[in-house]
């Protein structure tokens, strides 16, 4: 895994267009990127080829947070755990980062192997509330609680 480097926008465009059928995630990032809100992109690759990605922006609100998202990985490479290591990666660098939590709008099912979980999100009023809108705390201790709000790009997606 590797953060994105200033040539990759495209291929990291082209992979997550793929991997959701649809450009809308895909344009999510470039305009997070386009407005300084990509606080951490990574991606993981095979020699040239771009197998995976993902995205982490910065929301506001009382806690040092980030939201992850979009993840993407190449059809032909799923299953192979690449969504799974860019996740610990980001979780790991985003604790590094002194990031208090990260946000995640997904299925339960698998982000609970990260720590991510819903009834901790619940004391975060957000737009994307319910029951895959999740939580992980990275600090290890009891947060403040209130209202977090998306980057503005996240508007776009409706």
């Amino acid at each position: 895994m590797a953060p994105e480097t200033a040539e990759d926008a495209r291929a990291i465009y082209l992979l997550t267009r793929a991997a959701f059928d649809a450009p809308e995630e895909a344009e999510l990032i470039d305009a997070l990127r386009e407005a300084g809100d990509l606080a951490l992109s990574l991606t993981a690759r095979a020699g040239r080829a771009f197998l995976g990605h993902a995205a982490f922006s910065p929301m506001t609100g009382p806690i040092r947070a980030w939201a992850l998202a979009p993840v993407s990985v190449r059809a032909a490479a799923r299953g192979q755990g690449i969504a799974a290591a860019l996740i610990q990666d980001g979780i790991a660098i985003a604790r590094a980062r002194g990031i208090e939590a990260l946000f995640v709008l997904g299925d339960p099912a698998y982000y609970a192997r990260f720590g991510f979980a819903a009834a901790p999100a619940r004391a975060y009023p957000s737009p994307y509330a319910g029951a895959h809108f999740q939580m992980l705390n990275l600090s290890g201790k009891p947060l403040a609680t209130g209202p977090v709000t998306h980057a503005p790009a996240f508007a776009a997606l409706g």
